[in-house]
């Protein structure tokens, strides 16, 4: 599986780490993902999602079943 949203596409960015030094070392910064169940038109789903889409309201949580 990949470290990627599956709403928005956000993946894992890449830079530098840089020392007091300034040596220089490749490094990733991978983005908060969240595996949660999303309300699709086919039913509910389990998907890795970033927080900004889950805070930003760009997908809907199922509705949860009442227990009787």
């Amino acid at each position: 599986m990949s470290k990627m949203c599956e709403i928005c596409g956000k993946k894992p960015a890449t830079g530098n780490n840089v020392s007091h030094a300034h040596n220089k070392t490749r490094r990733r910064w991978l983005p908060n993902l969240q595996k949660i169940r999303v309300a699709t038109e086919h039913g509910n789903k389990a998907m890795k999602v970033c927080t900004r889409c889950i805070r930003s309201g760009a997908i809907v949580k199922p509705v949860a079943a009442k227990a009787s």
